[in-house]
């Protein structure tokens, strides 16, 4: 398995020849202004929100690939209305064994409506469990007690939280959330991408996160966009990290 990071929420996940690619806001977002968005690969799609900081590039990425769409009916739903038809819809606390390993839906707690203000459905996180690694992606999320179920079925190896404030959890809120699914190796994410959530103290930040065990000797992490809690880099060449 490789994790790739892509900028803001967006995260890759390589397994074997398979690209799952979370919430891509590429595109329009500045710090990914060095990724050429038709580059990036995808097979699977998956949307924790409709909100366009997470849903941006969903249709040309989708169209391009025909990568399979997995998110929440609504979303589904209205990708299915665009014309794109490949999709999986789920809901919360359902699970499901993809060809590539297993996908769980679990809460966020966060809005969900597309610009045009129709619905998106619940906000949601994901578990994706294969044969060596489970990765536990957030979404844009407040911190909350569910949290806490994921280590009484799962072992998490790493950990994709929020680390922004305003609008989700800020670096405090993320450090209890690791220690809510028991997981000390942490990629945080969805911060800086405006002023509303940019942390002005990165140094602290990173420091607050060693100061609670968090490491950073994970080695199946690669970093495309800026990242404030950089894990090993390998396979892409990487933009000088903040």
């Amino acid at each position: 398995m490789e994790v790739i990071y892509y900028g803001h929420a967006c995260v890759g996940i390589r397994i074997g020849d398979t690209h799952l690619l979370i919430d891509p806001f590429i595109s329009e977002n500045p710090s990914a202004s060095h990724i050429n968005v038709n580059d990036v690969p995808a097979d699977y799609i998956l949307i924790t929100t409709a909100q366009q900081d997470h849903t941006y590039d969903v249709e040309s990425i989708a169209k391009r690939t025909n990568a399979k769409i997995i998110s929440n009916y609504e979303i589904s739903n209205h990708y299915f209305n665009l014309g794109i038809e490949n999709s999986h819809p789920m809901d919360l606390g359902g699970a499901y064994n993809f060809p590539f390993g297993s996908i769980k839906m679990v809460p966020a707690l966060h809005s969900s409506t597309f610009d045009d203000g129709s619905a998106g459905g619940c906000a949601c996180g994901f578990i994706i469990k294969t044969l060596d690694k489970t990765v536990y992606v957030a979404g844009a999320t407040a911190l909350h007690f569910d949290m806490q179920l994921i280590p009484v079925r799962y072992k998490v190896d790493l950990a994709v939280l929020p680390i922004g404030g305003n609008f989700t959890m800020d670096v405090e809120d993320a450090i209890m959330a690791s220690d809510f699914v028991k997981c000390n190796k942490v990629l945080g994410y969805h911060y800086d991408t405006n002023p509303l959530i940019k942390i002005d103290d990165k140094d602290l930040a990173v420091r607050s996160f060693k100061a609670k065990g968090k490491t950073e000797n994970t080695d199946f992490i690669a970093i495309v966009g800026a990242c404030l809690y950089k894990l090993v880099v390998k396979a892409y060449t990487v933009k000088p990290v903040l």
